[in-house]
Protein backbone atom coordinates (compact mmCIF):
# COMPACT_ATOMS: atom_id res chain seq x y z
CA UNK A 1 0.00 0.00 0.00
CA UNK A 2 1.56 3.36 -1.03
CA UNK A 3 2.37 5.93 1.62
CA UNK A 4 0.22 9.01 1.82
CA UNK A 5 1.88 12.28 0.85
CA UNK A 6 3.42 13.89 3.94
CA UNK A 7 2.13 17.35 3.00
CA UNK A 8 -1.42 16.02 2.70
CA UNK A 9 -1.08 14.23 6.03
CA UNK A 10 0.09 17.39 7.73
CA UNK A 11 -2.77 19.40 6.25
CA UNK A 12 -5.31 16.83 7.42
CA UNK A 13 -3.73 16.68 10.86
CA UNK A 14 -3.98 20.47 11.17
CA UNK A 15 -7.67 20.38 10.29
CA UNK A 16 -8.38 17.54 12.71
CA UNK A 17 -6.47 19.11 15.60
CA UNK A 18 -8.18 22.47 15.07
CA UNK A 19 -11.62 20.81 15.13
CA UNK A 20 -10.87 19.13 18.46
CA UNK A 21 -9.41 22.35 19.87
CA UNK A 22 -12.49 24.34 18.86
CA UNK A 23 -14.78 21.91 20.72
CA UNK A 24 -12.50 21.93 23.75
CA UNK A 25 -12.33 25.73 23.82
CA UNK A 26 -16.11 26.04 23.92
CA UNK A 27 -16.11 23.86 27.05
CA UNK A 28 -13.22 25.80 28.58
CA UNK A 29 -15.03 29.09 27.95
CA UNK A 30 -17.88 27.97 30.23
CA UNK A 31 -15.55 27.59 33.22
CA UNK A 32 -15.27 30.30 35.85
CA UNK A 33 -12.15 32.20 36.89
CA UNK A 34 -11.44 29.92 39.82
CA UNK A 35 -11.44 26.78 37.67
CA UNK A 36 -9.30 28.36 34.96
CA UNK A 37 -6.81 29.47 37.59
CA UNK A 38 -6.57 25.93 39.00
CA UNK A 39 -5.80 24.58 35.54
CA UNK A 40 -3.13 27.22 34.85
CA UNK A 41 -1.53 26.68 38.25
CA UNK A 42 -1.24 22.94 37.69
CA UNK A 43 0.26 23.52 34.24
CA UNK A 44 2.86 25.90 35.68
CA UNK A 45 3.70 23.45 38.48
CA UNK A 46 4.24 20.51 36.13
CA UNK A 47 6.31 22.63 33.75
CA UNK A 48 8.48 23.85 36.61
CA UNK A 49 8.99 20.27 37.83
CA UNK A 50 10.16 19.25 34.34
CA UNK A 51 12.31 22.33 33.70
CA UNK A 52 15.61 20.44 33.72
CA UNK A 53 14.38 17.53 31.62
CA UNK A 54 12.96 19.84 28.95
CA UNK A 55 16.10 22.01 28.97
CA UNK A 56 18.26 18.95 28.38
CA UNK A 57 16.05 17.80 25.52
CA UNK A 58 16.08 21.26 23.91
CA UNK A 59 19.85 21.56 24.17
CA UNK A 60 20.51 18.09 22.80
CA UNK A 61 18.07 18.45 19.91
CA UNK A 62 18.89 21.98 18.75
CA UNK A 63 22.53 22.33 19.81
CA UNK A 64 21.78 25.95 20.73
CA UNK A 65 22.76 27.71 23.92
CA UNK A 66 23.49 26.29 27.35
CA UNK A 67 21.50 23.66 29.21
CA UNK A 68 21.78 25.52 32.56
CA UNK A 69 20.40 28.72 31.03
CA UNK A 70 17.58 26.83 29.35
CA UNK A 71 16.61 25.49 32.78
CA UNK A 72 16.39 29.10 33.99
CA UNK A 73 14.24 30.06 30.99
CA UNK A 74 11.90 27.13 31.60
CA UNK A 75 11.53 28.10 35.25
CA UNK A 76 11.02 31.73 34.29
CA UNK A 77 8.34 30.86 31.74
CA UNK A 78 6.52 28.66 34.24
CA UNK A 79 6.90 30.19 37.70
CA UNK A 80 7.64 33.85 36.94
CA UNK A 81 5.04 34.08 34.20
CA UNK A 82 2.48 32.30 36.38
CA UNK A 83 3.18 34.61 39.34
CA UNK A 84 2.63 37.62 37.08
CA UNK A 85 -0.74 36.41 35.76
CA UNK A 86 -2.19 34.36 38.63
CA UNK A 87 -4.22 37.24 40.10
CA UNK A 88 -5.14 38.67 36.71
CA UNK A 89 -8.90 38.85 36.09
CA UNK A 90 -9.43 37.29 32.65
CA UNK A 91 -12.81 35.52 32.77
CA UNK A 92 -16.27 37.10 32.88
CA UNK A 93 -16.72 40.63 34.21
CA UNK A 94 -13.37 42.42 34.29
CA UNK A 95 -14.52 45.82 35.49
CA UNK A 96 -17.74 47.51 36.55
CA UNK A 97 -17.66 51.30 36.41
CA UNK A 98 -20.59 52.34 38.59
CA UNK A 99 -20.08 56.07 38.00
CA UNK A 100 -19.99 55.92 34.19
CA UNK A 101 -22.29 52.89 34.02
CA UNK A 102 -20.05 50.71 31.83
CA UNK A 103 -19.40 47.00 32.40
CA UNK A 104 -16.37 45.36 30.73
CA UNK A 105 -16.58 41.63 29.98
CA UNK A 106 -13.73 39.37 28.81
CA UNK A 107 -14.37 37.33 25.68
CA UNK A 108 -11.78 34.66 24.72
CA UNK A 109 -10.76 34.90 21.07
CA UNK A 110 -11.10 31.13 20.56
CA UNK A 111 -8.38 28.87 19.14
CA UNK A 112 -4.85 30.26 19.02
CA UNK A 113 -2.11 29.04 16.69
CA UNK A 114 1.17 29.14 18.61
CA UNK A 115 4.23 29.19 16.34
CA UNK A 116 7.32 28.14 18.31
CA UNK A 117 10.98 28.96 17.44
CA UNK A 118 13.95 26.62 17.79
CA UNK A 119 15.93 29.17 19.81
CA UNK A 120 13.62 29.10 22.86
CA UNK A 121 11.46 26.05 22.12
CA UNK A 122 10.35 24.65 25.48
CA UNK A 123 10.17 27.95 27.37
CA UNK A 124 8.11 29.62 24.62
CA UNK A 125 5.72 26.65 24.50
CA UNK A 126 5.21 26.83 28.27
CA UNK A 127 4.68 30.59 28.20
CA UNK A 128 2.25 30.65 25.27
CA UNK A 129 0.21 27.77 26.66
CA UNK A 130 -0.13 29.42 30.07
CA UNK A 131 -1.31 32.79 28.72
CA UNK A 132 -3.65 31.11 26.22
CA UNK A 133 -5.45 28.98 28.82
CA UNK A 134 -5.47 31.83 31.36
CA UNK A 135 -7.50 33.90 28.89
CA UNK A 136 -9.90 31.05 28.16
CA UNK A 137 -8.47 30.02 24.80
CA UNK A 138 -7.35 26.74 23.31
CA UNK A 139 -3.91 26.59 21.67
CA UNK A 140 -2.55 24.52 18.80
CA UNK A 141 1.24 24.54 18.75
CA UNK A 142 3.24 24.49 15.53
CA UNK A 143 6.77 23.34 16.40
CA UNK A 144 9.92 24.40 14.60
CA UNK A 145 11.18 21.27 12.79
CA UNK A 146 14.58 21.67 14.43
CA UNK A 147 13.06 21.40 17.90
CA UNK A 148 10.16 19.03 17.26
CA UNK A 149 10.78 16.40 19.94
CA UNK A 150 11.34 18.75 22.88
CA UNK A 151 8.29 20.83 21.90
CA UNK A 152 6.08 17.75 21.58
CA UNK A 153 7.20 16.60 25.03
CA UNK A 154 6.47 20.04 26.49
CA UNK A 155 2.98 20.02 24.98
CA UNK A 156 2.39 16.53 26.37
CA UNK A 157 3.34 17.62 29.90
CA UNK A 158 1.21 20.77 29.72
CA UNK A 159 -1.79 19.00 28.18
CA UNK A 160 -1.74 16.23 30.80
CA UNK A 161 -1.45 18.82 33.58
CA UNK A 162 -4.40 20.79 32.21
CA UNK A 163 -6.59 17.69 31.87
CA UNK A 164 -5.53 16.54 35.35
CA UNK A 165 -6.88 19.84 36.71
CA UNK A 166 -10.18 19.56 34.84
CA UNK A 167 -9.54 21.06 31.39
CA UNK A 168 -11.20 19.40 28.39
CA UNK A 169 -9.00 17.13 26.28
CA UNK A 170 -7.58 18.86 23.21
CA UNK A 171 -7.40 22.34 24.70
CA UNK A 172 -3.60 22.20 24.34
CA UNK A 173 -2.42 20.30 21.28
CA UNK A 174 0.25 20.26 18.61
CA UNK A 175 1.03 19.42 15.03
CA UNK A 176 3.26 16.34 14.85
CA UNK A 177 3.53 15.84 11.09
CA UNK A 178 5.51 18.92 10.17
CA UNK A 179 5.51 20.61 6.80
CA UNK A 180 5.21 24.13 5.45
CA UNK A 181 1.80 23.23 4.00
CA UNK A 182 0.57 21.97 7.37
CA UNK A 183 1.66 25.17 9.12
CA UNK A 184 0.04 27.30 6.41
CA UNK A 185 -3.18 25.33 6.82
CA UNK A 186 -3.05 26.00 10.55
CA UNK A 187 -2.49 29.73 10.09
CA UNK A 188 -5.10 30.20 7.36
CA UNK A 189 -7.84 27.97 8.80
CA UNK A 190 -11.14 29.75 9.40
CA UNK A 191 -11.40 28.36 12.95
CA UNK A 192 -8.10 29.87 14.03
CA UNK A 193 -8.93 33.11 15.81
CA UNK A 194 -5.42 34.44 16.41
CA UNK A 195 -1.85 33.57 15.47
CA UNK A 196 0.83 34.08 18.12
CA UNK A 197 4.02 34.02 16.07
CA UNK A 198 7.56 34.03 17.43
CA UNK A 199 10.39 33.24 15.06
CA UNK A 200 12.11 34.35 11.88
CA UNK A 201 11.08 37.37 9.83
CA UNK A 202 9.71 35.25 6.95
CA UNK A 203 7.52 33.20 9.29
CA UNK A 204 6.15 36.29 11.03
CA UNK A 205 5.42 37.92 7.67
CA UNK A 206 3.58 34.77 6.62
CA UNK A 207 1.48 34.91 9.79
CA UNK A 208 0.42 38.48 9.03
CA UNK A 209 -0.47 37.60 5.43
CA UNK A 210 -2.52 34.55 6.44
CA UNK A 211 -5.82 36.39 6.57
CA UNK A 212 -6.24 35.70 10.29
CA UNK A 213 -5.45 38.18 13.09
CA UNK A 214 -1.85 37.79 14.26
CA UNK A 215 0.55 38.99 16.92
CA UNK A 216 4.04 38.59 15.54
CA UNK A 217 7.48 39.79 16.51
CA UNK A 218 10.25 40.58 14.10
CA UNK A 219 14.01 40.39 14.61
CA UNK A 220 15.77 42.23 17.38
CA UNK A 221 18.91 44.23 16.70
CA UNK A 222 19.22 46.20 19.89
CA UNK A 223 22.21 48.52 20.33
CA UNK A 224 23.63 49.17 23.80
CA UNK A 225 24.89 52.72 24.38
CA UNK A 226 27.42 53.22 27.17
CA UNK A 227 27.21 56.93 27.94
CA UNK A 228 30.18 58.67 29.57
CA UNK A 229 28.52 58.93 33.01
CA UNK A 230 27.83 55.19 33.16
CA UNK A 231 29.37 52.76 35.62
CA UNK A 232 31.72 51.17 33.10
CA UNK A 233 32.48 47.99 35.03
CA UNK A 234 28.81 47.41 35.78
CA UNK A 235 27.72 48.21 32.22
CA UNK A 236 30.22 45.83 30.61
CA UNK A 237 29.34 43.12 33.13
CA UNK A 238 25.65 43.40 32.25
CA UNK A 239 26.24 43.39 28.50
CA UNK A 240 28.47 40.31 28.62
CA UNK A 241 26.08 38.52 30.99
CA UNK A 242 23.23 39.24 28.58
CA UNK A 243 25.13 38.29 25.43
CA UNK A 244 26.37 35.02 26.91
CA UNK A 245 23.08 34.01 28.56
CA UNK A 246 22.07 30.90 26.61
CA UNK A 247 24.75 32.05 24.16
CA UNK A 248 22.71 35.03 23.01
CA UNK A 249 19.61 33.38 21.53
CA UNK A 250 17.12 35.74 23.20
CA UNK A 251 16.15 38.36 20.61
CA UNK A 252 16.31 41.22 23.13
CA UNK A 253 20.04 40.62 23.70
CA UNK A 254 22.47 43.35 22.65
CA UNK A 255 23.80 43.23 19.09
CA UNK A 256 26.04 46.32 19.06
CA UNK A 257 27.86 48.48 21.59
CA UNK A 258 28.04 52.23 20.98
CA UNK A 259 30.44 54.32 23.08
CA UNK A 260 31.70 57.90 23.27
CA UNK A 261 35.32 58.53 22.26
CA UNK A 262 36.12 60.09 25.62
CA UNK A 263 35.50 56.74 27.36
CA UNK A 264 36.47 54.34 24.59
CA UNK A 265 39.82 53.16 25.99
CA UNK A 266 38.39 52.49 29.45
CA UNK A 267 35.46 50.54 28.02
CA UNK A 268 37.67 48.49 25.68
CA UNK A 269 40.01 47.64 28.53
CA UNK A 270 37.09 46.53 30.72
CA UNK A 271 35.67 44.31 27.98
CA UNK A 272 39.09 42.68 27.62
CA UNK A 273 39.31 42.16 31.39
CA UNK A 274 35.99 40.34 31.23
CA UNK A 275 37.09 37.95 28.49
CA UNK A 276 36.05 39.77 25.33
CA UNK A 277 38.21 39.29 22.24
CA UNK A 278 38.59 42.26 19.86
CA UNK A 279 39.04 41.04 16.30
CA UNK A 280 41.58 42.67 14.01
CA UNK A 281 40.60 43.76 10.50
CA UNK A 282 41.46 40.45 8.85
CA UNK A 283 39.69 38.41 11.53
CA UNK A 284 36.61 40.64 11.29
CA UNK A 285 36.45 40.00 7.56
CA UNK A 286 36.75 36.23 7.97
CA UNK A 287 34.12 36.09 10.68
CA UNK A 288 31.86 38.44 8.72
CA UNK A 289 31.75 35.95 5.86
CA UNK A 290 30.10 33.29 8.04
CA UNK A 291 27.60 35.46 9.96
CA UNK A 292 25.17 35.68 7.05
CA UNK A 293 24.20 33.18 4.38
CA UNK A 294 24.28 34.00 0.67
CA UNK A 295 20.59 34.99 0.80
CA UNK A 296 21.30 37.61 3.48
CA UNK A 297 19.80 35.71 6.41
CA UNK A 298 21.57 34.69 9.60
CA UNK A 299 23.71 31.58 9.39
CA UNK A 300 22.06 28.97 11.67
CA UNK A 301 25.45 27.38 12.34
CA UNK A 302 26.51 30.29 14.58
CA UNK A 303 23.21 30.61 16.49
CA UNK A 304 23.57 29.88 20.19
CA UNK A 305 27.20 28.75 19.94
CA UNK A 306 30.11 29.65 22.23
CA UNK A 307 32.43 32.47 21.16
CA UNK A 308 35.43 30.14 20.91
CA UNK A 309 33.54 27.67 18.71
CA UNK A 310 32.34 30.44 16.38
CA UNK A 311 35.90 31.76 16.10
CA UNK A 312 37.07 28.27 15.14
CA UNK A 313 34.55 28.22 12.27
CA UNK A 314 36.33 31.28 10.85
CA UNK A 315 39.82 29.89 11.51
CA UNK A 316 40.44 32.43 14.26
CA UNK A 317 42.40 31.37 17.34
CA UNK A 318 41.04 32.82 20.58
CA UNK A 319 41.34 31.79 24.25
CA UNK A 320 38.93 28.98 25.15
CA UNK A 321 37.33 31.14 27.85
CA UNK A 322 36.54 34.02 25.48
CA UNK A 323 33.15 35.47 26.42
CA UNK A 324 32.27 37.51 23.32
CA UNK A 325 33.81 38.34 19.95
CA UNK A 326 33.86 42.08 19.21
CA UNK A 327 34.44 43.74 15.85
CA UNK A 328 35.12 47.47 15.52
CA UNK A 329 32.82 48.96 12.91
CA UNK A 330 32.24 52.36 11.30
CA UNK A 331 29.55 51.56 8.74
CA UNK A 332 25.89 50.60 9.09
CA UNK A 333 24.07 48.87 6.26
CA UNK A 334 21.97 45.82 5.46
CA UNK A 335 25.00 44.22 3.82
CA UNK A 336 27.21 44.66 6.89
CA UNK A 337 26.72 41.45 8.93
CA UNK A 338 27.90 43.15 12.12
CA UNK A 339 25.08 45.72 11.84
CA UNK A 340 22.48 42.93 11.81
CA UNK A 341 20.92 40.62 14.42
CA UNK A 342 23.41 37.99 15.63
CA UNK A 343 21.89 35.45 18.00
CA UNK A 344 25.24 34.46 19.43
CA UNK A 345 28.13 36.08 21.39
CA UNK A 346 29.21 38.51 18.62
CA UNK A 347 29.06 42.30 19.09
CA UNK A 348 29.71 45.21 16.78
CA UNK A 349 31.58 48.13 18.42
CA UNK A 350 31.03 51.74 17.33
CA UNK A 351 32.82 54.83 18.68
CA UNK A 352 31.16 58.26 18.40
CA UNK A 353 32.26 61.80 19.28
CA UNK A 354 29.24 62.68 21.43
CA UNK A 355 26.10 61.22 22.96
CA UNK A 356 24.06 62.90 20.23
CA UNK A 357 26.13 61.20 17.53
CA UNK A 358 25.77 57.93 19.46
CA UNK A 359 22.02 58.49 19.54
CA UNK A 360 21.95 58.85 15.75
CA UNK A 361 24.12 55.75 15.34
CA UNK A 362 21.67 53.70 17.40
CA UNK A 363 18.81 54.91 15.21
CA UNK A 364 20.78 53.92 12.08
CA UNK A 365 21.28 50.41 13.45
CA UNK A 366 17.60 50.05 14.27
CA UNK A 367 16.58 51.33 10.84
CA UNK A 368 18.63 48.53 9.26
CA UNK A 369 16.98 45.88 11.43
CA UNK A 370 15.09 45.67 14.71
CA UNK A 371 12.78 48.68 14.48
CA UNK A 372 10.24 48.61 17.31
CA UNK A 373 12.10 46.04 19.38
CA UNK A 374 14.62 46.93 22.11
CA UNK A 375 17.47 49.30 22.97
CA UNK A 376 19.74 49.49 26.02
CA UNK A 377 21.35 52.56 27.55
CA UNK A 378 23.83 52.64 30.42
CA UNK A 379 23.97 56.10 31.98
CA UNK A 380 23.37 58.13 35.14
CA UNK A 381 22.42 61.29 33.20
CA UNK A 382 18.63 61.42 33.30
CA UNK A 383 18.48 64.10 30.61
CA UNK A 384 20.35 61.88 28.15
CA UNK A 385 18.26 58.87 29.13
CA UNK A 386 15.10 60.88 28.49
CA UNK A 387 16.33 61.96 25.05
CA UNK A 388 17.01 58.34 24.15
CA UNK A 389 13.57 57.31 25.33
CA UNK A 390 11.91 60.02 23.26
CA UNK A 391 13.80 59.57 20.01
CA UNK A 392 14.43 55.84 19.53
CA UNK A 393 12.10 53.80 17.29
CA UNK A 394 11.73 50.94 19.80
CA UNK A 395 9.11 49.58 22.18
CA UNK A 396 11.49 48.88 25.07
CA UNK A 397 14.18 51.24 26.39
CA UNK A 398 16.18 49.25 28.95
CA UNK A 399 18.19 51.36 31.38
CA UNK A 400 21.23 50.00 33.23
CA UNK A 401 20.16 46.39 32.84
CA UNK A 402 21.00 43.40 30.61
CA UNK A 403 19.06 43.41 27.34
CA UNK A 404 18.14 39.72 27.22
CA UNK A 405 16.75 39.43 30.74
CA UNK A 406 15.52 43.03 30.94
CA UNK A 407 13.47 42.77 27.77
CA UNK A 408 11.60 39.65 28.87
CA UNK A 409 10.83 41.17 32.27
CA UNK A 410 13.28 39.20 34.42
CA UNK A 411 15.49 42.09 35.60
CA UNK A 412 12.84 44.78 35.01
CA UNK A 413 9.19 45.20 35.92
CA UNK A 414 8.06 44.76 32.34
CA UNK A 415 5.47 42.01 31.96
CA UNK A 416 7.27 38.63 32.00
CA UNK A 417 6.97 37.37 28.43
CA UNK A 418 8.77 35.49 25.67
CA UNK A 419 6.90 37.24 22.87
CA UNK A 420 7.82 40.92 22.65
CA UNK A 421 5.67 43.13 20.44
CA UNK A 422 7.44 45.60 18.16
CA UNK A 423 4.59 48.03 17.51
CA UNK A 424 3.45 49.37 14.15
CA UNK A 425 6.95 50.59 13.27
CA UNK A 426 8.20 47.01 13.58
CA UNK A 427 5.22 45.63 11.61
CA UNK A 428 3.65 44.21 14.77
CA UNK A 429 0.08 44.69 15.97
CA UNK A 430 1.19 45.72 19.47
CA UNK A 431 4.21 47.08 21.32
CA UNK A 432 3.39 45.10 24.47
CA UNK A 433 5.16 42.24 26.16
CA UNK A 434 2.35 39.81 25.36
CA UNK A 435 0.12 38.73 28.27
CA UNK A 436 -3.31 37.10 28.56
CA UNK A 437 -4.84 40.55 28.13
CA UNK A 438 -3.64 40.56 24.51
CA UNK A 439 -5.46 37.28 23.85
CA UNK A 440 -9.01 38.38 24.53
CA UNK A 441 -11.60 40.81 23.30
CA UNK A 442 -13.37 43.10 25.73
CA UNK A 443 -17.12 43.46 25.39
CA UNK A 444 -18.61 46.61 26.91
CA UNK A 445 -22.15 46.96 28.22
CA UNK A 446 -22.98 50.65 28.39
CA UNK A 447 -26.11 51.99 30.14
CA UNK A 448 -27.91 55.01 28.73
CA UNK A 449 -27.17 58.09 30.84
CA UNK A 450 -28.62 60.86 28.62
CA UNK A 451 -31.90 61.18 26.71
CA UNK A 452 -31.90 61.90 22.97
CA UNK A 453 -33.77 65.18 23.43
CA UNK A 454 -31.17 66.28 25.96
CA UNK A 455 -28.32 65.65 23.52
CA UNK A 456 -30.07 67.44 20.64
CA UNK A 457 -31.13 70.32 22.86
CA UNK A 458 -27.63 70.74 24.16
CA UNK A 459 -26.21 71.32 20.70
CA UNK A 460 -29.12 73.53 19.65
CA UNK A 461 -28.51 75.74 22.68
CA UNK A 462 -24.83 75.98 21.78
CA UNK A 463 -25.67 77.03 18.22
CA UNK A 464 -28.07 79.73 19.44
CA UNK A 465 -25.50 80.93 21.95
CA UNK A 466 -22.82 81.01 19.25
CA UNK A 467 -25.02 83.00 16.85
CA UNK A 468 -25.96 85.33 19.66
CA UNK A 469 -22.33 85.93 20.50
CA UNK A 470 -21.62 86.91 16.87
CA UNK A 471 -24.59 89.27 16.78
CA UNK A 472 -23.60 90.88 20.07
CA UNK A 473 -20.09 91.35 18.76
CA UNK A 474 -21.42 93.10 15.67
CA UNK A 475 -23.74 95.26 17.69
CA UNK A 476 -20.93 96.45 19.92
CA UNK A 477 -18.34 96.65 17.10
CA UNK A 478 -16.14 94.30 19.12
CA UNK A 479 -14.53 92.76 16.05
CA UNK A 480 -11.28 92.17 17.94
CA UNK A 481 -13.05 89.59 20.09
CA UNK A 482 -14.19 87.49 17.12
CA UNK A 483 -12.48 84.22 16.29
CA UNK A 484 -10.98 83.58 12.85
CA UNK A 485 -13.87 81.23 12.11
CA UNK A 486 -16.43 83.93 13.00
CA UNK A 487 -14.67 86.48 10.82
CA UNK A 488 -14.58 84.05 7.89
CA UNK A 489 -18.33 83.46 8.25
CA UNK A 490 -19.03 87.22 8.28
CA UNK A 491 -16.90 87.81 5.17
CA UNK A 492 -18.62 84.96 3.34
CA UNK A 493 -22.06 86.34 4.27
CA UNK A 494 -21.09 89.83 3.11
CA UNK A 495 -19.82 88.53 -0.23
CA UNK A 496 -22.99 86.55 -0.78
CA UNK A 497 -25.05 89.66 -0.02
CA UNK A 498 -23.04 91.79 -2.46
CA UNK A 499 -23.36 89.16 -5.14
CA UNK A 500 -27.11 89.03 -4.65
CA UNK A 501 -27.39 92.84 -4.84
CA UNK A 502 -25.34 92.90 -8.06
CA UNK A 503 -27.68 90.33 -9.63
CA UNK A 504 -30.76 92.36 -8.64
CA UNK A 505 -29.24 95.63 -9.81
Amino acid sequence: MPEFDKDLQSIQEARSVIAVAKTAQKKLAKMDQSKIDQIVENMALRAFENAEKLARMAHEETGFGKKADKVIKNKFSSKTVFDSIKNMKTIGVLKEDIVNKIVEVAVPVGVIAGLIPSTNPTSTTIYKSLIAIKSGNAIVVSPHPGAKDCILETVKILSNAAIEAGAPSGVISTLSILSIQGTLELMKHQDISLILATGGEAMVRSAYSSGNPAIGVGPGNGPAFIEQTADIVGSVTKIIASKTFDNGVICASEQSVVVEAIKESEIVEEFKKQGAYFLNHSESQRLGHIILRANGTMNPKIVGQKASDIAKMADIVVPQKTTVLISRQTEVSKSNPYAREKLCPILAFYTEDSWLSACNRCIELLEVEGKGHTLCIHSTDEAVIREFALKKPVSRILINTPGALGGIGATTNLAPALTLGCGAIGRSSTSDNITPMNLMNIKRAAYGVRETAEVIGKFEEKEVASNGAIQNSLDTNSVNQLSNTDIAKLIEAALQKLAKENVNA
